[in-house]
Formats: structure tokens, sequence, C-alpha cells
């Protein structure tokens, strides 16, 4: 077991990237993303899902050369084309120009188009949070859940995340899929050889499954059964009509190195209290907060996340020795596919 600093989280990730064929633009947000997944607990899409993201850089799912553009059509609108790039970078072009739009008009609207996985969502909104916005973005994938009464994949597990700010404290956050649960948690419990609970997915009959492996044959369930896909769908919407990429059914996989980019998309939305609120605004959010707080048994939003990211800037995060070796052979020689094209 190795312990890494968060700062070698994001060292190592970046030299991964490069080494896989991702230019220095395209790995150093990508980087930084991978360095708060692990900060946060949420490991899954952290450096254990990192050589993924290597090896689509390697086959061309992900153009690592890509430059995003960044253009404003309208006021309150900002549209980034990632350019078939990571979506972290094409985020971080656009977000000045999002913030301005939001404070000159109340609100606004960044979309990113021809992009990929944006992996966590709460990454992107606690940044506008951080900047006292309300931020709420839709995130689209390729198709791994069945509609509600469907038994095929059609949907991506489209998520959903919303961020508030507060007074003198981290941003209020929540990130969630329309799924049951996330699909990266349904193929880690596969490769473990680990069950699943009832309820989380459909074998390739569309029959619930316990079964890990047959799930991954199968499909993702949507959270709440027709609520899930109610919401799906508009993150679909969203994504692929809003923003003008490809629906889950028609984009590429996320998984695999032998079909072109998931070219899919990504909406944020970020509010300005102040335009609607006044300048008491915090004060009023804070109201909320506490009380909400202060009911028995209840956490906000996030709470976990912050107790994981205080844990590891103090201690860093543990790796295990095979992932570790993994990781330093991507950092030396780049991802296998690269190597072998």
């Amino acid at each position: 077991m190795a312990v890494l600093t968060l700062d070698e989280v994001e060292r190592i990730s970046r030299r991964m990237l490069v080494a896989s064929g991702a230019s220095e633009l395209q790995a150093d947000a990508t980087a930084r993303s991978i360095r708060d997944a692990e900060a946060e607990g949420i490991r899954t899409v952290g450096l254990s899902y990192l050589p993924t993201y290597c090896d689509h850089v390697a086959c061309g799912k992900v153009f690592g050369d890509a430059v995003p553009s960044v253009t404003t059509p309208r006021p309150g609108t900002v549209v980034v084309d990632a350019g078939l790039g990571f979506c972290h970078p094409a985020y971080e072009a656009g977000e000045p120009h999002l913030v301005a739009a939001a404070r000159a008009n109340g609100i606004a609207m960044l979309t990113l188009t021809h992009s990929y996985s944006a992996g966590v969502l709460g990454w992107f909104v606690e940044r506008l949070a951080r900047h006292e916005l309300v931020a709420i973005m839709f995130a689209n994938s390729s198709a791994l859940m069945a509609p509600y009464g469907g038994s095929r994949p059609f949907f991506g597990t489209n998520p959903i995340a919303w961020a508030a700010p507060r007074a003198g404290g981290a941003p209020v956050v929540a990130d969630l899929s329309s799924s049951a649960v996330a699909w990266v948690k349904v193929n880690a419990a596969a490769q473990a050889g680990e069950s699943i609970p009832l309820g989380w997915a459909l074998d390739a009959n569309g029959e619930p499954t316990t079964d890990a492996t047959a799930a991954l044959a199968g499909s993702m369930a949507p959270a709440g059964g027709h609520k899930g896909s109610a919401l799906a769908l508009l993150v679909d919407i969203m994504s692929g009509g809003v923003a003008g990429s490809k629906f889950s059914h028609e984009a590429g996989s996320f998984g695999g190195t032998t079909d072109g980019p998931p070219d899919v998309g990504q909406v944020v939305l970020a509010i300005d209290p102040g335009a609607s609120m006044g300048p008491g605004y915090l004060d009023r959010l804070e109201h909320e907060f506490a009380a909400l707080a202060a009911e028995p048994g209840v956490r906000l939003p996030g709470d976990r996340r912050l107790a994981s990211r205080h844990h590891a800037e103090q201690y860093g995060v543990d790796v295990p020795s095979e992932l570790m070796a993994l990781l330093d052979r991507y950092a030396t020689h780049g991802s296998p596919a690269r190597r072998s094209a």
C-alpha cells in the first residue's frame, strides 16, 4: 500500500495523461479533477479510473491535442466547443465568461458541446458556488440505463448536480445520477466479485439482478422508477439537445477502445441570487442550511465529501500496491493502446 499526497496524485495523473498523448492544456485540468475526486473519496472516478482516460486519449476516443473554443452568441449564453477533448479544460475555458454573464444578467448558461465524460459534476458547480453563485449542471453519457418499463440501455446514468454558496464556509453540493447508482459502482462490484443490492440494475432480460456481472451485460435501473427515467430524459434534452451534442443512445461508449469519441454534452446554469434577493442573500441561505442541519440525524449534502477532503489534505490517500504499479507504468510508458497503435 502506497500513500500519496494530493499534490502527488495530481502530478502522477498529469504524467500519465501526457505520456498517453494528452497536451499539457488537456492534462492539467483533468489531473486536478482526479486529485479532487480522490480527496473527496469518490475514488471510482479517481486514480482507479484514470487509466481509462489515458486509454481513450491513446486510441482517439478523446482528442489529446484539442483546443477548446469559446463563443458568446447572446449576453447570457456561453458556448464552448470542447473539440472532442476532455470536458474539464473546456469548462475552465468558459468559466470566466459564465461568471461574468451571470453577474451582468442575473442568470447565465454555459453549454459544452462535443465533449467527454464530466466525471464528478460537483467539481464544476462547487467552483461556481465559490463565486457566490447558485449552480445547476446536467451531463449526459452513453447508453447504460433502461428507461422505466424498458429492458435495454437507452439513457446514460445522466447525472444532475447543484451547489449553493455559504457565508464563510464551503458550498453545499449535491451530485446525483438519474440511475439508482452510478455505473462505476456496479463495475467496481463486478471487478471485486461482489454482489449488488436488488434495485440497482437489470440483467440482459430486463429482470432485476444482484449479480454485478449480469448487470454489466444488462442495464442500470432508473432511480425511483419513472421519476429517474424522466430526469434522465431531461438531462438528455439539455445535454444532447440544448448543448448540441449526441443524445445518450447516439453517443459512443465511455468504455472500451474500439468506437469513436462519445461526443456528449454538458449544460451549466449559474444564478446570481443577489439579482433577486439583494445583498443579504448569503445570510438568507445560511438560515435555511442551519435550520436543516439542526434536524436530528440530518446532514447537509456534501458533508461526507468535505470530511474526506479534510482527511486527505492532512494524511494523503491510500493507493493499493497493484494500482500504484499500474499508475507508474502508465506514467512511464503511457497507455498500452498508444504503444500498440
